[in-house]
C-alpha cells in the first residue's frame, strides 16, 4: 500500500461531509431502455394559465398525449410537475423562451413531499422544457432521470435545494441557454451516465452558474460537451468526479471547451442564502477557489478555456482515493491544453495547474499566460500529447487534501485583485455581494 493512501486516510472522517447526489426523495433509477418511437400525430396544443382551459401545469400533463405542446402564460404555478413514462414522449412544455422569470414554479411554503423538485422528467424520451423557472425547490429544479434524449433551454433555477438543472442516468440531451444560481450543491448536473459502445453526446451550451455550491457537479457523467459557457462566483467552477454512491465511476469522455471560468471563489461557509447540505458518507467537501476540479476520471479533454481570477487554482486534478472500485479511481488520458489563463495578467490564478501526479498518460499544454503550478517546477505536468506513467508527488497530493479539509476554507488562497468586468460582482463573502447590487 502507498504512502499517500496512508495520508489520506488519516483525514477520512474530515473529507465525509457532502450529501450522494441521490439524498433527496427521487425517483428510482432505471433502464433508459431503446429510444421510444417518436409520435406520429396529429398533435395537440394545450393552453396553461389565467383564462386557459388548464389551471394548472400538471393537468395539463395528465390530459397530453405524445408529441402534444403545452403552452403556459406567464405567472406564478404553486406545483410540482411531474411527466412520466412513454406516454408523455416528445411532449413540448413552453413558457416565455424571451422572459423565463415570467413563467415561475415556485415550490416555496409547500408541504415537503411536494416541494422536492419544480420539474421532473421521467422514463420520457425527448420531452423539451423551455422558458420557465424554478425556485425554493428542496431538491432539483428542472430534472431528467431515465431517458433517451431531452431538451432543457431557456431555464432558471434560482434558490434551490440540491440541483438547479439536472439529468441523471438519461442518454443524450441538450441543455442551452439557461441560467442556474444559489443551489446548495451544483447549478448544472449530469450524472451516472450509461456506458455506450456507440456514445450519445449530450450538449451543453451558453450556460450561465453563479453563487452556487458548485456551478457543474459531473459524477461518473460521460459523453458530455461543455461549451461556450460562464462559470463564475461559485465555491468551485466545475467538478467531473467520481463517486461510489452512483452507477458506472467513473467520470469519462467529456469535453470543456471554450468556456469562461473565473472568481470562482465565493466562501458559502461564511454565509449563503440556502442551507448547507448535512455530512453524509462516502464524498468530499471540494475546495473553496478552484475553477475547475478532475476528482478521478478518464480522457477528460479541457481546452480553449479562460481561467482567471480563482484564488485557490485555475485547473487541479487529484486521484479519487476514496473510491471502492481501485481500478476507476485513478487519473488516465486526461488532457489540459490551448488553455488561457490569468487574462494576460490582469486577474492572476492563485496557481494555474495544481496536479498530484496521479495516473498515467496525463498531459498539460501549451498552455497560455501560465504563471504558476503545483508542484513548483510543473516537472509532473508534461506537454500533451503524452504516454506513460505521470510522477506522483505525494506532496502536493497532500496539500490538495488539506485545501479540502481547510477549517478557514481560505488559507490557501492566494488573493489578487480582480480586473473589472461590466455589470459584474465579485463574490467572496454573501454578506458583502448582497449589499453591492449585483446582477
Amino acid at each position: 500500500m502507498r504512502i499517500r493512501r496512508a495520508a489520506l486516510l488519516a483525514l477520512v472522517p474530515a473529507l465525509l461531509v457532502a450529501a450522494p447526489a441521490m439524498a433527496a426523495d427521487y425517483p428510482d433509477p432505471a433502464n433508459p431502455g431503446t429510444v421510444q418511437v417518436k409520435p406520429k400525430g396529429p398533435s395537440r396544443t394545450l393552453h396553461v394559465g389565467r383564462g386557459a382551459k388548464y389551471k394548472t401545469i400538471q393537468s395539463a400533463v395528465d390530459k397530453a398525449k405524445a408529441g402534444d405542446t403545452i403552452r403556459i402564460a406567464n405567472g406564478t404555478y404553486r406545483e410540482s410537475v411531474k411527466v412520466t413514462g412513454p406516454a408523455k414522449r416528445y411532449l413540448k412544455i413552453i413558457g416565455n423562451a424571451a422572459a423565463p422569470g415570467k413563467v415561475v414554479i415556485d415550490l416555496e411554503g409547500l408541504p415537503p413531499a411536494q416541494a422536492q423538485n419544480g420539474l421532473t422528467v421521467n422514463g420520457a424520451d425527448e420531452v423539451t422544457v423551455q422558458g420557465l423557472t424554478a425556485t425554493h425547490y428542496k431538491g432539483n429544479g428542472i430534472f431528467a432521470i431515465n431517458v433517451n434524449g431531452y431538451t432543457f433551454a431557456n431555464l432558471q433555477a434560482i434558490l434551490g435545494g440540491v440541483y438547479g438543472i439536472y439529468a441523471f442516468n438519461a442518454i443524450g440531451g441538450t441543455m442551452r441557454d439557461s441560467i442556474a444560481a444559489w443551489n446548495n450543491d451544483g447549478g448544472y448536473y449530469i450524472g451516472q451516465t450509461p456506458p455506450q459502445s456507440k456514445p450519445v453526446r449530450t450538449t451543453a451550451t451558453n450556460l450561465t452558474a453563479y453563487g452556487n455550491v458548485l456551478g457543474w457537479s459531473g459524477t461518473n457523467m460521460r459523453y458530455v460537451t461543455i461549451t461556450k459557457s460562464r462559470f463564475f462566483n461559485n465555491g468551485t467552477g466545475l467538478a467531473p468526479n467520481a463517486l461510489t454512491s452512483e452507477k458506472y465511476p467513473p467520470d469519462e469522455d467529456n469535453v470543456i471547451s471554450d468556456n469562461d471560468i473565473f472568481w470562482n471563489n465565493f466562501d458559502y461557509y461564511a454565509g449563503a442564502p440556502f442551507r448547507l447540505k448535512k455530512a453524509a458518507a462516502e464524498s468530499t467537501p471540494y475546495p473553496v477557489g478552484v475553477g475547475l476540479v478532475i476528482f478521478g476520471g478518464r480522457r477528460n479533454l479541457v481546452e480553449n478555456n479562460r481561467f482567471h481570477g480563482n484564488y485557490g487554482a485555475g485547473v487541479a486534478a487529484i486521484q479519487q482515493i476514496l473510491l471502492k472500485q481501485v481500478d476507476a479511481q485513478k487519473l488516465v488520458g486526461n488532457q489540459i491544453r490551448n488553455n488561457v489563463f490569468n487574462d494576460g495578467g490582469n486577474d492572476v490564478n492563485g496557481r494555474d495547474i495544481v496536479y498530484d501526479g496521479d495516473g498515467s498518460d496525463n498531459c498539460f499544454g501549451p498552455n497560455e499566460g501560465m504563471l504558476s503550478t503545483l508542484p513548483v517546477d510543473g516537472s509532473n505536468q508534461p506537454a500533451c500529447p503524452f504516454t506513460g506513467d505521470n510522477t506522483f508527488d505525494q506532496a502536493t497530493q497532500t496539500e490538495m487534501i488539506g485545501w479540502a479539509v481547510d477549517p478557514t476554507h481560505t488559507s490557501f488562497w492566494r488573493v489578487h485583485p480582480h480586473a473589472p468586468i461590466p455589470g459584474l460582482v465579485p463574490l467572496e463573502t454573501y454578506a458583502a455581494y448582497a449589499g453591492s447590487k449585483p446582477r
